[in-house]
């Protein structure tokens, strides 16, 4: 036990005692060499898990208060001010990006006018059961189109590696503001909760309208306002025009708006993506492999978390978005697509855990092994696009037509509807057929499919030799217990809007502020977040002007 001062301690204990908030008081008692009954409160600031040897230990950075007590808060409240006849800033899009834009602007006196191509978080949780059961994507609402973005119904993990800690801590206390637990706040991988994230981004929004900014749901923009080189609004698909600064937070999935800017001549970049599947175990198998025990995680540690990379062909193969005690979901944003992906309950009790598997891939990828694949693609009518558009290499949407052609081939695979290919885990290794496959958390099926033999070479072969490699780093991991389902593609944006660095600016047009995911400058809910406070503060500096 380190004592850094008279209330602040860093541990290092087993889970019986970081866990138990009593046996932990007892703990300190006795290293300090003081009565139990003078600690009045402890709060735990940090806590990581150390599962790199057999025994298992809890990092733990905690204030102890001896003959005091603690403040009624762990964090102060942001202050949002009326902003009902302030000058209006646009934002497109209501997924983090947005959301934390438009609270930024109500401090930064500005009023946010909020547009959501898709409905609002409760309506949405319709639309999004009936992709399981009937099989139906509505292109308007979706795991990726709605009130929250493609983070509210993906788990909420909180993750971030920016190096922004100001900012992230900002965030994750804007979360808890609005009803996030403040474990957010001390864990090393923070996480909420798909079934908690939702009433807090509802939240946000009430909390937007009631400083006197709007949020408008099904209202997809369709077009920008620009007069000289000035962005001055946006034009919806019902013919309702909105003027101000416009904030462009439109998520990674929103392929309309990459074509319209693309056609309006908006200076875009082809940008690498990563691509392959998720892989789907036992909950229970990947405890015990983790935590180095038969019996697995016991009573005390939650569901365990895994993270490998390694190198196949000059590429990367590495796990993302790990989802422990989760379940795989239908991510499809429009119709003859399936996309998958992962979320988790708060509580993290499924019976399974899985993740994305995916291979690194670059634009030049697409002119060598990728070509053949993107070539039967187009022969397929795959593509709204011409023969020349896909095959020029200057045209920066070509890793979205990747995304579109693995999309489609997957859709095809899995009998034209959302019932997804799988294979079993060491039967794809061997490039075997699965004669059935395990149960899975995936809820409208699977069927089994040779995802070796239809997916490209580019990546199975390179999933196939990750996959050894992290079965030889930990035993037992490399099973036909486990399940590989196709296909992940929404791993990150495959285009690039490009901005001023300094003023966040797009390089060319005023009044326009690509912002988070979508527009190729963050990777995750918090990243998102963090992007769209600062678009926030650069639209509001530029109004000043």
């Amino acid at each position: 036990m380190d004592v850094t001062d008279n209330r602040h301690i860093t541990l290092r204990v087993p889970p019986h005692i970081a866990y138990n908030e009593e046996a932990l008081k007892q703990y300190i008692a006795q290293e300090r060499g003081i009565d139990v009954r003078t600690i009045n409160a402890l709060r735990i600031r940090k806590r990581s898990i150390d599962a790199r040897q057999r025994t298992i230990f809890v990092n733990l950075t905690v204030e102890a208060y001896v003959n005091e007590m603690p403040p009624q808060l762990d964090f102060e409240p942001v202050s949002y001010q009326d902003v009902s006849r302030a000058p209006r800033v646009v934002v497109v899009g209501a997924g983090p990006g947005g959301l934390f834009a438009a609270l930024r602007l109500i401090e930064l006196g500005k009023r946010p006018v909020v547009l959501e191509r898709g409905k609002d978080v409760h309506e949405r949780r319709k639309d999004i059961a009936l992709i399981s059961r009937e099989h139906k994507v509505d292109a308007e609402s979706n795991y990726s189109f709605g009130e929250g973005g493609a983070g509210a119904f993906s788990d909420g993990k909180l993750y971030t590696r920016s190096k922004k800690r100001g900012n992230v801590d900002k965030i994750l206390r804007v979360f808890c503001q609005f009803g996030a637990s403040t474990d957010i706040l001390i864990d090393a991988h923070p996480h909420i909760g798909t079934d908690r994230l939702p009433r807090i981004i509802e939240a946000m929004r009430n909390q937007i309208i009631a400083c006197g900014g709007e949020v408008h749901f099904n209202t997809r923009v369709d077009s920008l306002i620009i007069e000289g080189e000035a962005v001055k609004g946006v034009t919806c698909h019902n013919g309702q025009a909105y003027y101000g600064p416009v904030i462009l937070a439109t998520g990674h999935s929103a392929r309309d708006v990459y074509r319209y800017l693309h056609a309006q001549g908006v200076a875009l970049e082809q940008k690498g993506i990563a691509v392959g599947v998720r892989l789907e175990h036992p909950a229970a198998l990947i405890d015990q492999i983790q935590y180095h025990n038969a019996n697995g995680r016991g009573k005390y540690l939650p569901a365990a978390e895994y993270s490998y990379v390694a190198q196949s062909g000059g590429r990367g193969v590495y796990s993302f978005c790990m989802c422990p005690g989760g379940i795989v979901v239908p991510a499809a944003s429009g119709p003859q697509q399936i996309v998958v992906n992962g979320m988790s309950p708060s509580s993290r009790n499924s019976a399974w855990s899985n993740s994305g598997m995916v291979v690194e891939t670059r634009p030049e990828d697409l002119d060598g092994e990728l070509a053949p694949f993107l070539t039967e693609a187009m022969a397929d009518g795959t593509f709204a696009e011409t023969h020349q558009d896909i095959n020029n290499p200057a045209n920066p949407l070509r890793m979205m037509y990747l995304q579109e052609a693995l999309e489609k081939a997957c859709w095809q695979q899995g009998n034209r509807s959302q019932t997804a290919p799988a294979q079993r885990m060491a039967d794809f290794v061997n490039c075997r057929l699965s004669y059935d496959l395990p149960k899975s958390s995936y809820s409208p099926g699977l069927v089994s499919s040779p995802l070796h033999f239809w997916m490209p070479r580019f990546i199975t072969t390179r999933l196939i030799e990750g996959f050894n490699a992290f079965g030889r780093r930990s035993r037992g991991f490399l099973t036909n217990e486990a399940a590989v389902i196709a296909v992940e593609t929404r791993t990150s944006a495959p285009v690039r809007i490009l901005r001023n660095h300094e003023t966040l600016c797009h390089v060319s047009i005023s009044g326009l502020y690509p912002c988070g995911e979508g527009a190729g400058y963050a990777g995750g809910i918090v990243s998102a977040a963090v992007d769209g406070e600062r678009c926030a503060e650069a639209a509001a500096a530029q109004m000043t002007m």
